[in-house]
């Protein structure tokens, strides 16, 4: 199972994976950082990132309606060169963080990065 930088390093491999962090949403703070950042500061993303994080998480219009199903996933933003895919971590203990990919639009593929994200986010060891 792994920590935090080889999940990061695993989802650098990813096809137009331009940068990824591992974000605590109810901070703002990256715990975790890895390749380049919009604008190129890690903490300033994290911090815009967590946000939209908790905006969708906290929000009863985004939530599964159901007891079976899961809360929010992830969240996906598209601009026109890019995509920025959060994926949530359920953990032991609250489940305020997400991974964020930055992806390249180009070269990327977003349905491959979402499967393995989600991948990845179920396998993360935290503590």
């Amino acid at each position: 199972m792994p920590g935090i930088d080889e999940c990061l390093l695993e989802a650098m491999r990813l096809p137009g994976a331009r940068g990824a962090a591992l974000v605590d949403w109810t901070s703002g703070l990256a715990l975790g950082t890895v390749g380049d950042a919009p604008g190129g500061d890690h903490e300033t993303t994290a911090a815009e990132a967590a946000e939209l994080a908790r905006m969708a998480a906290e929000h009863g219009t985004f939530a599964a309606h159901g007891d079976e199903l899961p809360p929010v996933e992830d969240v996906i933003i598209s601009n026109g060169d890019s995509y920025h895919l959060l994926r949530f971590v359920d953990t032991s203990f609250d489940s305020s963080v997400f991974l964020h990919l930055w992806l390249g639009r180009e070269d990327g593929n977003l349905a491959l990065a979402r499967i393995r994200l989600g991948e990845m986010a179920a396998r993360l060891v935290l503590g």
